[in-house]
C-alpha cells in the first residue's frame, strides 16, 4: 500500500475576510465552499442520499452502465486527479476499469479526505494514492509537484462545476487543463435542465437536510469567527430561478436583527437573504461551449435521467 497525506492549512483571514466582504456586499453572500468544516461533510453525504435528491444516484448508474464504453473512450490512463473528492466514493467506481499507477484526490476537508483515500488504498494495494487537503480553488497550482507524469485524467463529477457561474466555470476549467498537461483528459458530469418541480424538490428535501446543510454554515460562523447568528431566526430558502438556469440557496431572515461577526455587526431587515450557494443546470450544449472555449474539445457524452457525463481532450 502506497499512501501520502498532506494538508494545505485552512488560512482563518480567508474565511474571515471572505465572511466579512460578503457580509458587507450587497446582496449579502458567503462562498459556498465555506459549507464544508466537518459537520458540513456530513450533512452533504447525508443529502446525497435523500430520495428528492436523484443527482449522486443517477450518476453512479450512468457510470456503472456504461463504463466499459466510457473507459475504452478514455483508453490508457497512468494518473487520475480529482478535485473535491470528498468520501472518494465516486472515483471507486473508474478504478477497475482504467487501472491508473496513481490516483491524486483533493479537498477542502483534509480530515475526512484522508480517511477515505487511506482507506481506498488499503482496497487498492497497487495504486499510489496521494491525498491533498486543499482549498483547490486557491491552491490547485500546487497540487502539480504531486501528480505523477504521463497520462492524466481530471475527474470533476457531481455537477459540482455548476457551484460555479459560467465565466468561472471557464477559468477553472483552464486550470484543470493546465494542471492535466498536453496529454490530459477531463470526464465530467453535470446535472441537465429538467423540471423546475424536480429541481425544487431536490434542494428542499422532505428530511430537512439540505436546510440543516445550510444552517450549519451559521453555526460554523458562531464557532469559528466569534458569530452569535441565532438559527432560529433564519430559513433555508432554494428555488429555480429559470432565467438565471440556476437553483440559488439562501438563508432568510425572519426578522429585523443584527448580528455579530468577528467584532463587527451587521443588519438584517425581515426578509433579507444571505445567498450561500449556486448550482447551475445545463443543457449539453451550453455545458460543451463553456468548456471548448476553455480548450477543451469534446470527445464523447453520455446521458442517463437528466445527467450528463461527457469527456474531453487537451487541445493544447
Amino acid at each position: 500500500m502506497s499512501f501520502t497525506f498532506k494538508n494545505f492549512p485552512a488560512d482563518r483571514d480567508d474565511l474571515r475576510s471572505d465572511v466579512l466582504a460578503g457580509l458587507a456586499a450587497c446582496p449579502k453572500s458567503i462562498p459556498p465552499k465555506y459549507f464544508y468544516d466537518e459537520a458540513g461533510c456530513r450533512l452533504f453525504e447525508s443529502i446525497c442520499a435523500q430520495p428528492e435528491y436523484a443527482l449522486t444516484r443517477t450518476e453512479g448508474a450512468l457510470l456503472r452502465a456504461r463504463l466499459g464504453e466510457i473507459a475504452a473512450a478514455i483508453g490508457a490512463v497512468d494518473c487520475i486527479v480529482e478535485p473535491g473528492a470528498g468520501e472518494c466514493a465516486k472515483v471507486r467506481l473508474l478504478l477497475p476499469a482504467l487501472h491508473p499507477s496513481h490516483l491524486v484526490v483533493l479537498d477542502i476537508a483534509g480530515g475526512p479526505l484522508s480517511a477515505a483515500a487511506e482507506s481506498l488504498s488499503r482496497d487498492h494495494p497497487g495504486l499510489a494514492v496521494t491525498a491533498l487537503g486543499m482549498d483547490f480553488i486557491r491552491d490547485l497550482d500546487a497540487a502539480a509537484p504531486h501528480l505523477a507524469e504521463g497520462r492524466r485524467l481530471i475527474y470533476y463529477p457531481g455537477s459540482s462545476i455548476g457551484n460555479f457561474a459560467p465565466d468561472a466555470a471557464a477559468t477553472l476549467l483552464t486550470r484543470f487543463r493546465r494542471l492535466a498537461g498536453t496529454a490530459g483528459q477531463l470526464l465530467i458530469g453535470f446535472d441537465l435542465k429538467k423540471d423546475p418541480l424536480q429541481l425544487h424538490a431536490a434542494y428542499n428535501d422532505a428530511a430537512g437536510v439540505t436546510a440543516a446543510f445550510n444552517l450549519n454554515l451559521l453555526e460554523r460562523l458562531n464557532r469559528e469567527l466569534d458569530a452569535d447568528f441565532d438559527t432560529s431566526r433564519f430559513r433555508h430558502y432554494a428555488f429555480y430561478n429559470p432565467t438565471a438556469g440556476r437553483i440559488e440557496m439562501h438563508l432568510a431572515s425572519l426578522a429585523a436583527q443584527d448580528v455579530s461577526v468577528a467584532g463587527q455587526r451587521f443588519h438584517f431587515a425581515l426578509g433579507e437573504t444571505l445567498h450561500t450557494e449556486n448550482s447551475y443546470k445545463f443543457r449539453r450544449d451550453e455545458f460543451s461551449a463553456i468548456a471548448t472555449n476553455a480548450g477543451w474539445p469534446l470527445k464523447a457524452e453520455w446521458e442517463l435521467d437528466g445527467f450528463a457525463v461527457q469527456l474531453y481532450g487537451n487541445a493544447d
